[in-house]
């Protein structure tokens, strides 16, 4: 038996490449989708429920905390959009080569960062 094998993983140690963290992120982005799914269930649920719950949803929506997970929620999709369509690519063949699959997420990031952006924006102009 090997002596020399690691008792624990340090993870911090590991550095990943930048598609590894790209591709690991779109990952997390779907489940917080997954997540965001319940809390917008809910209020379509509650606002659909009558005129009291709609009003309910109508003020819950103007505060700063659901303005916060509304924006979490479309940042979330917006990345995993933009990160979905590299990966998409890379099915057909685009962007496979370890070069072009830096330059790709690269530009998936700097892409999903001004959408994010622009949904901030446009969350917070409401």
């Amino acid at each position: 038996m090997n002596s020399k094998r690691p008792v624990n993983l340090d993870l911090g140690k590991f550095h990943f490449p930048l598609p590894a963290i790209v591709s690991i992120l779109h990952r997390v982005s779907g489940i917080i989708i997954f997540a965001g799914v319940a809390f917008m269930l809910y209020g379509l649920d509650l606002s659909l429920s009558g005129e009291e719950g709609y009003g309910h949803v109508s003020e819950l929506l103007s505060g700063f905390f659901a303005k916060l997970i509304i924006w979490g929620i479309l940042s979330a999709l917006l990345y995993h959009l933009v990160a979905g369509i590299r990966h998409l690519l890379l099915d057909m063949g685009i962007g496979e080569e370890l070069e072009s699959g830096l330059v790709a997420a690269k530009v998936t990031l700097a892409i999903a960062i001004i959408l994010i952006v622009l949904a901030g924006v446009w969350v917070w102009a409401m």
